[in-house]
């Protein structure tokens, strides 16, 4: 096998094609010339590192234009200034250590590199350069003839460099200078020293401690402040509270103390428990942010586009700058950024980026051809008909109706456990402050601060983000998309699911065609193969795939009617394709009308039938019979009912089965069970089910390719992973046993921490220090049990 295996690459040689150098065997010349490069720079140790780890480059001639227009370039860069520049470029095929060293070594390839650095988990190199000696679409070209293709979307050319809110930092760094320098001046009080110099400038030095921490109580803390504040405008009582509550009691006092000449104050305490707990949040924001979660459809979007002028010459422009009536080249696998007409004479468009259907739909001249498709084959023109702002695309994210605003809907596990947390944490403390302040003052106001900080709830506030967090990367590695992490805590409680049938339940890759009727003309087979060229429903993609290879006729008057099929004329004869009633055919047996169907009629002359025989998943029997156990299963399909049999056979005796449903009826079937109380999921197949995806508590769209654009979904799953459906669902109560867990482990801990506050053994700094260790002890628990419990086979589900 390694014979026939290509040295750089690793794929299989085909016959015929092998292409020899230096002793070595190649796949095709353009692994041939990376071997080349490679060794033309005594950099061929990349292959000592892994075997075959290269891909094989991709022809993209003119493609990377876009990066000349000083506009997009100046978005692109992370850096520029004189002839020193930076760029940071996502490089998909980043994969193995080979990879890491050849990205790190393009000094010793191209000269102006100066120093590229790889960020393997984000799939990123970070390169500096000299924009004298190489210019950034040199660079791009040079990793693209390696195999190493960098990905460039319009999130780059809109955001160009992150605007990382820096805020926290700055809070954390005058918190830091505060506390430090109290610290320092606050020595000479803590040991009682008597010195005369130190005696006599006492107030002079509490002065200057009460002046230092003003920064930290009134920049560094607001952020306390606002969130309480709003909490009980509100009417309700945060995590928050108590932690303001504690700091402002703190500063009263100590400003009181140093006034009255009773001591040096708190102040010391005060700076440090706020450093700690922005210490604490720091690490929250920066771990939480390895673990998010977002998409967009910028992010799947090119950033430029090739523009023909009125000149007929040909121009690179930022794909924001195209207005209606500009006249567009689009090379293959170049998205359409736009909506427009064809001006080509054909394209094959892929349009799985919007509908979640792999098959490539043929559009000729006149057609209107929609943003998100993506170009297969040679080079089409266009024209525009909208700008990126108003294209198709861009209007269904934003439409209301696919946006679920579960933030309303949906209470927390934190949520209610705050609720009763804070009410009773100062219950606590304030009970303990009665007690000591008839004791003794100074430690009543220590005992009430520190209540407040240890039993600060930060840690209960941690456990459901990063649990939740950690599942949602997890399930994303095994191709369950999730929109959001509250997604998780929706999935545990769904009883119902709700299955679409066609491209859903059944592939649209695997299906059984055969015809009954007159014998049809090979003549007449043109036609009809043409008449289905235009149209977009599966079974016409289906049939059109089945038949064979012909020789193209321009279709004129076509029509394709919704629900019922095709009418169109070719070489001025009409050609009706569709459901009985449509064409018009003799009147079946009972039995056959039942089965999935497509009839033929030309001019007047019927013909017979395609029978369309569905192919069911792998794993669909074994899935439904698990999810039986613990669920109500119920599948909708808009076909008519000639499935039911087979469906019967091969399900759960439970399953209810409702055909002949329109997507307003389906919307409306989701509606009534949750009016009835259940919680329900519905998988479909993407946004011919948009209106029963929104509607759901859960929505999850099953795709032949993740690549996807699915606004009216809580998840993407990729068809492979269809019959894992069952794991992901006892996952998701996991993730609640785990967060469970770790409120116990944080009750735990406060009521140890309370025990020693309450009784007056824990200095509010002592508390301030230990509050964020318990948020590492945290995040590492479930962290740990939430890779547990992804790599355990699950066996009895909560």
């Amino acid at each position: 096998m390694s014979e026939q295996s290509c040295f750089h690459c690793g794929l299989i040689i085909a016959k015929n094609e092998e292409v020899n150098f230096d002793e070595k065997r190649f796949c095709c010349n353009g692994c041939r010339t990376v071997y080349e490069i490679f060794s033309l720079h005594d950099l061929t140790s990349y292959y000592d590192f892994e075997k075959s780890p290269g891909a094989t480059p991709q022809d993209i001639q003119g493609k990377y234009d876009f990066l000349e227009n000083e506009t997009i370039l100046s978005k692109v860069l992370e850096f520029q200034e004189g002839n020193t520049a930076i760029v940071s470029l996502n490089i998909p095929h980043i994969h193995c250590s080979s990879c890491i060293w050849i990205l790190e070594n393009l000094n010793k390839i191209q000269s102006g590199i100066s120093i590229s650095q790889v960020n393997f988990p984000e799939k990123k190199v970070r390169i500096t350069f000299n924009s004298d000696l190489v210019s950034l679409k040199t660079i791009v070209y040079l990793l693209s003839s390696i195999g190493y293709e960098p990905y460039i979307s319009l999130e780059n050319y809109e955001t160009g460099k992150n605007n990382v809110d820096r805020s926290l930092t700055y809070r954390l760094g005058v918190a830091f200078f505060c506390f430090g320098n109290i610290m320092l001046l606050s020595f000479p009080e803590y040991f009682e020293i008597k010195e005369f110099w130190l005696d006599n400038y006492k107030p002079f030095f509490r002065v200057l401690i009460f002046m230092l921490s003003l920064p930290s109580f009134l920049y560094s803390a607001n952020g306390y402040y606002v969130s309480a504040y709003k909490s009980i405008k509100a009417g309700m009582l945060n995590i928050d509270i108590p932690i303001a509550l504690g700091i402002i009691v703190m500063f009263i006092r100590s400003t009181f103390d140093i006034a009255m000449n009773y001591g040096p104050g708190f102040f010391d305490s005060l700076t440090g428990l706020v450093f700690f707990m922005l210490l604490g949040k720091m690490f929250q924001i920066k771990t939480y942010s390895f673990l998010s979660f977002e998409r967009d459809f910028k992010s799947y979007f090119p950033i430029a586009v090739t523009r023909i002028n009125p000149n007929a010459s040909e121009e690179s422009v930022p794909v924001y700058d195209i207005i209606k009536g500009d006249r567009l080249i689009i090379r293959n696998q170049e998205l359409i950024p736009v909506d427009g007409i064809l001006m080509s004479e054909k394209a094959e468009i892929d349009y799985s980026f919007v509908t979640g259907e792999a098959v490539p739909i043929t559009k000729k001249s006149g057609d209107k051809v929609f943003a998100g498709g993506k170009q297969i084959g040679k080079v089409i023109e266009m024209e525009v008909l909208h700008s990126v702002s108003q294209s198709y695309l861009t209007q269904l994210w934003s439409n209301e109706i696919f946006q679920k605003n579960v933030q309303q809907k949906h209470k927390t596990i934190t949520d209610a456990i705050s609720r009763y947390f804070t009410p009773i944490l100062l219950l606590i403390a304030l009970a303990g402050f009665g007690y000591w302040i008839f004791i003794d003052a100074n430690t009543a106001f220590n005992v009430f601060t520190a209540v407040l900080i240890v039993a600060c709830p930060c840690a209960l506030a941690l456990t459901a983000p990063f649990t939740f967090g950690n599942i949602l990367r997890i399930l994303g590695k095994q191709k369950l998309y999730l929109k959001n992490a509250l997604v998780i805590e929706q999935l545990a409680k769904v009883d119902t699911i709700v299955f679409d049938k066609t491209g859903t339940i059944t592939t649209n890759k695997k299906a059984t065609i055969n015809y009954e009727g007159s014998v049809i003309s090979a003549e007449n087979h043109i036609l009809i193969k043409n008449v289905l060229r235009a149209s977009n429903h599966p079974l016409s993609r289906m049939l059109y795939d089945f038949l064979p290879e012909n020789r193209k006729i321009k279709t004129d008057d076509f029509q394709e009617i919704t629900g019922k099929g095709i009418q169109a004329t070719v070489d001025n004869k009409v050609i009706c394709i569709g459901s009985s009633e449509f064409v018009v055919a003799p009147v079946p047996e009972r039995s056959e009308t039942e089965k999935t169907s497509l009839h033929i009629k030309i001019d007047s002359v019927y013909y017979g039938r395609f029978v369309f025989q569905n192919q069911y998943r792998d794993g669909l029997e074994e899935l439904f019979l698990s999810l039986s156990k613990k669920y109500q299963i119920k599948v909708l399909s808009g076909d008519n009912d000639g499935e039911r049999a087979n469906l019967e056979a091969i399900l759960p005796q439970n399953t209810e089965l409702i055909f002949n449903q329109k997507p307003e009826q389906k919307l409306e079937f989701i509606r009534s069970l949750q009016e009835r109380g259940q919680n329900v999921m519905m998988v479909g197949d993407g946004l011919n089910d948009a209106g029963a995806l929104a509607q759901s508590n859960v929505g999850i769209s099953i795709s032949e390719n993740v690549n996807v654009f699915s606004p009216a979904c809580d998840a993407i799953l990729d068809a492979a992973e269809f019959s894992r459906l069952y794991y992901f669902l006892k996952l998701s109560h996991k993730s609640i046993l785990i967060i469970k867990m770790s409120f116990g482990l944080s009750l735990l801990y406060n009521i140890v921490g309370l025990s020693f506050a309450v009784t007056g053994n824990l200095l509010p700094l002592v508390a301030a220090i230990i509050m964020p260790l318990s948020t590492i002890t945290i995040v590492s628990f479930v962290t740990l049990m939430s890779n547990y419990f992804s790599n355990s086979n699950l066996d009895d589900c909560n």
